[in-house]
């Protein structure tokens, strides 16, 4: 058997494929303190002074008999992907929910499956954390979030979404595009939303496991993606007012088979 197919392996792949990396001595020092959150390991730059928040971080990690790994600034730089804003501190937190695409594809079945939401474009933290918190509330199954053209899963995102980051199901992918197809392969069909011809909320009735797709508040679903879709629902806005917010957009979808 080959190393990398053996359980041993296959079992550590997968849970390094749900950590959740954050940087940052206040964000860190939070996720430490709430002790409801799985730390898998906590890193710290060499470079760091002593003292101050740095120490208080090193004390919590001990207490709860979290590893400490110390990296030099370039190294930590690769596991923050933050050079900028790490501040010489981060830490992995498990996230059950939290899984390549291709993973979670194998057990989702094929009918009888709550709606998917995927996001293009969502460029805004806030925003994305307050989807993801919607998303973790509802009778939805989770977040299909692709790397390339949204915001990473940064301390503002954790905030924005009250913690329910590390509590629902996020499926990365590296774009929509890519990822869309497999699951339209599965049995899924892709849904988006469009305030043109476009069959109001309340009245679409899918017969087929549908995975819905936000678009960038300013240009919408990327042409790439809306060539995928088989369905287009839209929100009737009264009043003259042209749009609702992504976010909200998304609560409303969420819990639209409520």
């Amino acid at each position: 058997m080959n190393q990398t197919d053996s359980p041993e392996y296959l079992a550590r792949k997968s849970a390094y494929d749900r950590l959740i990396t954050v940087y940052g001595r206040k964000p860190v020092y939070e996720i430490l303190a709430d002790r409801s959150l799985e730390v898998f390991r906590l890193h710290l730059a060499e470079s760091n002074r002593g003292g101050g928040i740095v120490d208080q971080i090193k004390t919590l990690a001990t207490q709860r008999n979290i590893e400490i790994c110390y990296h030099s600034r370039e190294q930590l730089a690769r596991i923050s992907r933050n050079s900028k804003q790490d501040q010489g501190v981060a830490c992995d937190i498990h996230s059950a929910g939290y899984q390549p695409y291709k993973q979670a594809l194998e057990q989702l079945p094929s009918a009888n499956q709550r709606p998917l939401i995927a996001v293009d474009g969502i460029t805004n933290p806030q925003n994305l954390g307050m989807i993801i918190r919607s998303i973790t509330a509802s009778p939805a199954y989770g977040l299909l979030l692709p790397s390339k053209g949204c915001a990473d899963i940064s301390a503002l995102v954790i905030k924005a979404s009250a913690g329910t980051v590390f509590k629902g199901n996020i499926l990365r992918c590296e774009s929509l595009a890519k990822a869309l197809p497999a699951f339209i392969e599965k049995g899924f069909e892709v849904c988006t939303l469009s305030s043109h011809q476009a069959t109001p909320l309340a009245e679409f009735k899918p017969q087929a496991p549908i995975i819905y797709v936000l678009g960038n508040e300013t240009e919408g679903v990327s042409k790439e993606i809306a060539a995928l879709s088989k369905h287009r629902v839209g929100i009737p806005m009264a009043n003259g007012v042209e749009s609702l917010n992504v976010a909200i957009t998304a609560a409303l979808i969420a819990f639209s088979g409520l």
